[in-house]
């Protein structure tokens, strides 16, 4: 038996814990980012010299933000880490101005179904 106790195809491993410093909540404040939670690069808030300070998950979730925006749940997918990482991560990205965060609409706050039912009944007797 080799010394290795992974195979050559699983890549370099990083624990989570090493990514996020030990942390497992979001920044100082508490932010809550939910799964649905829509992330896009601040264009005002990043340059270069504040951008090579990050570490390298930090950039690779800016630079899969930068394409298009994308949830939570699509940056922990496209990435590859797992969701609570990318929450702290996106924690010290929001705190340091790189991204801005859109929450979703709490449920509670959507139009009522029977609402939208009798507009589209309106609708369709026009």
């Amino acid at each position: 038996m080799n010394g290795q106790w992974y195979d050559a195809e699983a890549g370099p491993l990083v624990r989570p814990y090493a990514m996020t410093g030990g942390r497992t909540k979001p920044g100082p404040h508490g932010v809550r980012f939910d799964l649905i939670a829509l992330v896009v690069v601040d264009p005002e808030g990043t340059d270069e010299e504040a951008e090579s300070l990050l570490g390298p998950e930090h950039r690779a979730l800016l630079g899969l933000c930068r394409s298009e925006t994308q949830s939570v749940a699509e940056l922990a997918a496209d990435a590859d880490l797992p969701v609570g990482v990318v929450r702290v991560l996106l924690g010290d990205l929001l705190e340091g101005g790189h991204v801005k965060v859109s929450r979703p609409v709490p449920p509670a706050q959507l139009p009522d179904e029977r609402i939208l039912r009798e507009v589209i009944e309106g609708l369709r007797a026009l």
